[in-house]
């Protein structure tokens, strides 16, 4: 790498910066003034942020490629308490630069290859036949490609290896659950786990990078509706009961909850309704730690949309 910049968390209010980021969203926008100018996101493995280009056209909005290195010149600004970037000027990274691009992905803390050993010894410890025949198909089905894929394209876990990582902690946490509560029936529970967001393997279409758009499929259906399909489609094949896919379809159709979150039905048996809360508890988990990385402590985060725009606070005690 010829060009060395400043890391999106070490930017500060009212500096003047040279920056190389990648190029993650675009929107031309019309200003109060009629005039036109671009929105776009900057990422690098630090972060994101939005950046503004004023006076800029369709001319200009055309030739920005995304998912690229650009070199950025700019003002580090706040607009409500977020920090952002007024765009003095901007150019598309050289390509021996581009070459080095995945130094500037951030990926999940685990080699990806220990992560899917570990949940295929989840799936292996599946007691129930079908069950584990039919999970075990659906992650050998995917595997390759969930190496690499983030869980979302901007929300928790939307980084290199993502889905992966989301998928192992919450295995962990149903592991210590059952230590708690005998009932849990495991083979449903690791089950749903493993498959709940199988489906965002095809709902976002994603380089080895872990950079991601939604598909055609993904902003049609919505990777509930195709993780159901997938189970018909497999589960008919492999001659799975009716009954075993029945519940499995329920643990995906449930899993966000509530129908504006696209859940057609709440959960109506104890594993779909831990499903939800260990999905829940892992997304939370790591938007505080995401946005609390680099705060120092006795400080706020910037607002946090996922979190209903709270700002989060770094507590100040000794973990010793």
């Amino acid at each position: 790498m010829r060009f060395v910049g400043v890391a999106i968390k070490d930017l500060k209010q009212g500096e003047t910066i040279n920056g190389i980021y990648i190029l993650r969203k675009k929107e031309l926008k019309e200003a109060s003034n009629k005039k036109p100018f671009i929105d776009v996101v900057f990422s690098d493995n630090t972060g994101e942020i939005q950046a503004k280009i004023w006076d800029a056209g369709e001319d200009v909005f055309s030739k920005l490629q995304l998912n690229m290195l650009y070199y950025v010149n700019a003002r580090v600004d706040c607009f409500k308490d977020i920090l952002q970037l007024t765009i003095n000027k901007m150019r598309i990274a050289d390509p021996e630069d581009q070459k080095e691009i995945d130094k500037f992905v951030p990926s999940a803390p685990f080699p990806a290859e220990d992560m899917l050993n570990e949940i295929y010894g989840y799936a292996e410890r599946i007691d129930n036949d079908e069950i584990r025949k039919l999970v075990i198909r659906l992650l050998n089905d995917k595997k390759e490609k969930l190496i690499y894929y983030p869980a979302a394209k901007s929300l928790h876990h939307s980084i290199r290896s993502g889905l992966l990582y989301h998928i192992l902690r919450m295995l962990r946490v149903s592991e210590k659950l059952k230590e708690i509560y005998d009932g849990i029936n495991l083979d449903l529970l690791y089950a749903g786990v493993l498959i709940h967001d199988l489906a965002k393997i095809g709902e976002l279409e994603s380089n080895e990078l872990g950079i991601s758009e939604y598909s055609k499929e993904g902003q049609l259906l919505g990777h509930i509706i195709m993780g159901i399909c997938e189970i018909d489609r497999i589960g008919n094949e492999l001659g799975i009961s009716s009954e075993v896919m029945l519940l499995l379809k329920h643990m995906i159709a449930s899993h966000h909850y509530e129908p504006e979150y696209g859940s057609p039905k709440k959960p109506m048996f104890l594993e779909a309704e831990l499903l939800h809360f260990i999905d829940m508890i892992d997304a939370r988990v790591y938007d505080y730690e995401n946005n609390l990385k680099n705060v120092e402590e006795g400080n706020f985060s910037d607002p946090v949309w996922s979190l209903d725009r709270r700002k989060l606070y770094k507590p100040m005690l000794d973990n010793g």
